[in-house]
């Protein structure tokens, strides 16, 4: 089973550049969740015949927004959190934005797993989203994958916005402190690890140069000055399955690259 996480940063304009299906040609990935999708599928001209499409776009045109392509029809797919969930973390800022309504989170059951995309929120530039993030998403979403986990295994990956460690960038001491490095974020990530989700990626790579994420500026992605802010985590039941876990900074389109996994599950 081949799981593939890409943050597009628009859809339409990956597939407008010419690199979508060339990329689903060569990697055909059994589950490709995208996040930033930034479009709703009737605005998406594209013909996917092997796949079924979920998506779950924000209510704010043009912004954000998440899909599931998946070879397999699911079991059964959700769009965002349970009400209970979304009622006990409240997931509104401080200026009014509800991160429920933003497309974030899509959650496809399968009969081995669940696969769960996620598109965390961004703690912004002057950090006014970061007690958000922190004291509500971060939790919200862990409680949404251990509630899951009490059925079956889960595999969640996608843009979560954060560098877990120093290896995670290149340039960790000029970057703490700021969005997607400051310590409310990396332990919110840390939680993920403590109750027991691996980062796959560390099961094959050590050391720092291993980024998904590159600025515009300053040839940064030639130069390789990067983040590793995209992620494949999984259940640890499922540590020993994980037959593959890779980066993908040769697919350009976007200024993310994929990340994958391939599993050895029936």
């Amino acid at each position: 089973m081949k799981i593939y996480s890409w943050n597009v940063n628009g859809l339409r304009s990956v597939i407008n550049k010419g690199v979508f299906l060339p990329f689903i040609e060569a990697h055909r990935p059994d589950v490709l969740c995208l996040q930033e999708t930034k479009s709703e599928q009737s605005q998406v001209d594209i013909d996917l015949p092997d796949y079924h499409e979920y998506w779950n776009s924000a209510s704010t045109k043009g912004y954000s927004g998440t899909a599931i392509f998946s070879r397999t029809k699911p079991l059964s797919v959700q769009n965002g959190f349970s009400k209970t969930i979304a009622k006990k973390y409240n997931l509104v800022d401080d200026e009014g934005r509800d991160s429920a309504s933003e497309g974030r989170v899509i959650t496809a059951e399968f009969e081995q797993c669940y696969v769960v995309t996620v598109y965390t929120p961004n703690a912004k530039e002057d950090l006014s989203r970061l007690p958000l993030r922190h004291a509500h998403w971060d939790p919200a979403f862990l409680a949404h994958c251990k509630a899951l986990e009490k059925k079956k295994p889960v595999v969640f990956c996608g843009d979560l916005n954060v560098a877990h460690t120093e290896l995670d960038l290149a340039n960790p001491k000029p970057n703490r402190g700021k969005k997607g490095f400051t310590d409310e974020e990396r332990a919110g990530f840390q939680a993920f690890v403590d109750a027991g989700f691996v980062d796959t990626l560390r099961l094959f790579r050590e050391g720092n140069g291993h980024y998904s994420w590159w600025s515009h500026r300053a040839n940064a992605r030639a130069r390789n000055i990067g983040w590793r802010i995209d992620y494949v985590l999984v259940s640890g039941t499922l540590r020993n399955k994980v037959r593959a876990a890779d980066i993908h900074p040769e697919i350009m389109g976007s200024d993310h690259c994929p990340v994958s996994i391939t599993l050895d599950i029936d």
